[in-house]
């Protein structure tokens, strides 16, 4: 009846022990990586587990935004800082 219970106990740990193996490799190779990404105010993709730089249309074509609540919507939510107002004279 004892090598059962040891046969049994070593099962059980065995088990308890690949689970949180694996609890940390999900956390560690999933979960972190998409966290450091949206704190950075990146764009993640689930699908292929990348980190992209979100890039305004404006900076690509030259075409400036011409709203300035808007432009300073779009900054915001790419995670910079809308540039300070020009002094007026």
């Amino acid at each position: 009846m004892n090598r059962i219970i040891d046969r049994l106990k070593l099962i059980f740990l065995g088990i308890f022990a690949v689970a949180n193996v694996g609890i940390l490799v999900w956390t560690l190779g999933w979960a972190r990586p998409e966290e450091k990404c949206v704190v950075a105010h990146k764009w993640w993709d689930p699908s292929q587990r990348v980190c992209a730089q979100p890039v305004l249309t404006s900076d690509i074509t030259g075409r400036m935004i011409t709203d300035p609540a808007a432009r300073a919507e779009a900054l915001k939510a790419l995670g910079r800082t809308p540039p300070p107002a020009p002094a007026k004279p």
